[in-house]
């Protein structure tokens, strides 16, 4: 009987090793080339204020759209708010925010205290539409062109370096 305990203890050790192992060699870099010029999915997607809602239509009447993924509760979100807040001043770029399974009234807190800029307010309650979209995880943000091509996918909180690369495209 002790020799049973002892390769069953051997057994969930080596298999601890293994998992330990798979998750320090495995690569957490996500390829996002994949999408880049690659058409927007199509998606009807409800605004935030349940009016209406938002289709790749609304990205057709801007030259550049910035579709970016976010939620109050999510830490890196706050971080890249400011670079958004600076984006919403480029004329000839729209901003498309998708609040991401998140509360109401805690989005609602979160721009009223840091701002909105958004042009287009959605929200993605049970997480369909990020995954139309290829989303990991938020944030992450999509710059999208007028013929509805993906140029870039940003996967976490916008940089400064994020920002100029965005700037060098659309200007």
């Amino acid at each position: 009987m002790q020799k049973i305990i002892k390769i069953i203890i051997l057994f969930i050790f080596l298999f601890v090793i293994g998992i330990f192992y798979i998750s320090l060699t495995r690569d957490t870099n996500y390829n996002t080339s994949s999408l880049i010029n690659k058409e927007t999915p199509e998606f009807k997607i409800i605004s935030f204020d349940n009016s209406n809602f938002y289709t790749r239509d609304d990205i057709k009447k801007n030259n550049y759209t910035l579709i970016n993924f976010w939620a109050s509760w999510c830490a890196p979100c706050k971080i890249e708010h400011p670079i958004l807040m600076k984006l919403s001043q480029k004329k000839n770029l729209m901003l498309l925010g998708i609040n991401f399974k998140d509360k109401e009234p805690q989005a609602k807190t979160f721009l009223s205290e840091l701002g909105n800029p958004y042009d287009l307010l959605a929200k993605d309650k049970n997480g369909k539409h990020s995954v139309k979209f290829g989303i990991y995880g938020i944030p992450e943000s999509i710059l999208v062109n007028k013929k509805l091509m993906i140029i870039q996918k940003f996967v976490g909180p916008l940089s400064v370096d994020d920002y100029n690369n965005i700037i060098k495209i659309i200007d």
